[in-house]
């Protein structure tokens, strides 16, 4: 019996343009009544998924949760209360703010524990931004100075052309020598958070809060930054539009895109 179920929210939960289905809505609703937790597991800050919570009725719920930060915070959804924290050091944020503004053709993004500050994104990522209801502060400083003493989750650099985030994550590997969790999401993001912090381990954290299983949990995923929960899950899930590497390690791969009403495909054929 299944009891937790970890979902990816950009291009798996979520539609192209950011809504969730009616159909999916109900299943997640079927599953809370059938005492199935469904937690948000996402690379957003959990200040971004009130909207959502409100939609699925966990919102401000004692006892329901999001994962936040690709597993950088934790939340119980009663008033916001984190759980736990794995906050990225402030002089390896300042580096890789410093590294990708030599690079000016990166967005960057530099997530603390409640807000989102951007520099410089383009048009097409503030559209997205906009479907995905997500609220930020415009940034445009030549340091991260301002946030010595303000925790910082992670720091993620944007561009849709996928060599110019592979060839960021090279140089930053070459520069900064702290280990680090480096992952890509959404066909945008190149993605840094402290070594050892991922999707992956933060589910297994909240389930052994909640006394349960690893075998118990389901993680449904799309791209890179889902794999660690993929392989940490009793059942790792892929969309049908995940990338090559998470459906190769899914053990069920849904017919559903993220368009395609996903969560209820997953509700019908396991539940």
């Amino acid at each position: 019996m299944y009891k937790l179920i970890v979902s990816d929210l950009d291009e798996t939960l979520l539609r192209d343009d950011g809504s969730v289905s009616q159909q999916d809505l109900q299943s997640i609703q079927k599953l809370t009544a059938q005492g199935v937790k469904f937690v948000p597991n996402s690379g957003r800050g959990f200040a971004s998924m009130q909207n959502l919570l409100q939609k699925i009725g966990t919102v401000n719920q004692d006892g329901q949760y999001v994962i936040s930060y690709n597993g950088g915070v934790i939340v119980n959804n009663y008033q916001n209360q984190v759980l736990v924290n794995h906050y990225l050091d402030w002089s390896i944020a300042n580096q890789l703010y410093l590294l990708a503004l030599q690079q000016p053709n990166l967005g960057i993004h530099v997530y603390t524990l409640n807000d989102v500050y951007i520099y410089k994104p383009s048009a097409d990522e503030l559209n997205y931004l906009k479907t995905r209801q997500v609220q930020y502060h415009d940034f445009d400083e030549p340091n991260l100075n301002q946030f010595k003493e303000t925790p910082i989750v992670k720091i993620i650099m944007e561009n849709t052309d996928q060599t110019q985030l592979a060839d960021f994550k090279t140089r930053a590997l070459a520069k900064v020598e702290t280990p680090l969790t480096v992952t890509f999401s959404s066909n945008r993001y190149v993605e840094f958070n402290p070594a050892g912090i991922d999707k992956g381990r933060a589910a297994l954290e909240l389930a052994a809060k909640l006394q349960i299983k690893p075998e118990e949990v389901i993680a449904i995923g799309d791209n890179s930054n889902d794999l660690s929960m993929i392989k940490a899950a009793g059942l790792g899930v892929s969309v049908q539009n995940g990338i090559p590497e998470v459906k190769k390690h899914a053990n069920l791969i849904l017919d559903a895109t993220n368009n395609e009403n996903p969560i209820t495909e997953l509700y019908q054929r396991l539940f």
